[in-house]
């Protein structure tokens, strides 16, 4: 089949790449940095050209919340006019589990956003909502250290190995439209605190990690908002498989 990944030079683009050509797939890469620009449409029919299915795991540039809303609904609707043009069949998004009615937060809007018209847009579509991948620690703590310490939230989460996510993504996409998929989710309940703390250990940083709900995330995802549902879809790779590959 073709596919094209829209996102693909992003970590989970890139894995998603890989898994398939693994899969002898003919992959055509969507990215601004590749000369497709999603926030004009530039290049996209070229693009997607005799594509059969698009996995769009693309992500914002920006960070409040009319911008992201407004991001995500731009390239979104570019994609998807796109793709019908093309007589794309399966558009395939990657979301976040758990998220419906989780409020003040930017990213989580815009990705609904992008649900929103996808789920009323004219292609045949799978929304594949994830759970926290195993580097969302690092990345929070990337986000919030200054000066040695970092603000973290005490999160409740189910993580997923993002090579897991990818391998997911591929398999879906060379299937038949399901609609909104469960959850995907990785094996094991982990706190966000601790999640930080050892891969800050693995790769032998000092950081005073304080834990708050003051910070990027509130009290509206505390408990079990976060985890997946009953019916999720559990991928194997553990966190601490994951960790002890990381270099």
């Amino acid at each position: 089949m073709r596919i094209a990944v829209a996102g693909a030079t992003g970590n989970i683009g890139a894995l998603t790449v890989g898994a398939l050509e693994r899969d002898g797939h003919d992959v055509r890469r969507i990215s601004r940095s590749l000369g497709v620009d999603l926030s004009t449409g530039a290049g996209l029919d070229d693009a997607l050209v005799g594509a059969d299915a698009v996995i769009d795991v693309t992500n914002s540039p920006v960070a409040d919340r009319t911008g992201t809303v407004d991001y995500f609904g731009t390239t979104t609707r570019n994609l998807l006019a796109a793709e019908e043009r093309a007589g794309v069949r399966h558009h395939v998004l990657l979301s976040i589990a758990g998220i419906a009615h989780i409020e003040g937060n930017a990213h989580y809007a815009g990705k609904r956003e992008q649900e929103r018209l996808v789920a009323a847009g004219p292609v045949p579509w799978t929304v594949v909502p994830a759970t926290q991948f195993h580097d969302f620690a690092a990345m929070v703590t990337g986000w919030t250290e200054q000066d040695g310490v970092a603000p973290i939230a005490p999160l409740l989460v189910q993580p997923i190995a993002p090579a897991d996510v990818a391998g997911i993504l591929a398999e879906i996409a060379v299937g038949e439209p399901q609609g909104r998929h469960v959850d995907i989710a990785g094996p094991e309940t982990q706190d966000l605190v601790d999640m930080a703390r050892r891969t800050l250990a693995k790769h032998g940083r000092s950081v005073r990690l304080v834990p708050t709900w003051s910070g990027l995330f509130g009290l509206s995802m505390a408990g079990d908002v976060l985890l997946p549902g009953e019916d999720a879809r559990i991928a194997p790779t553990t966190f601490d498989a994951w960790l002890a590959e990381q270099g």
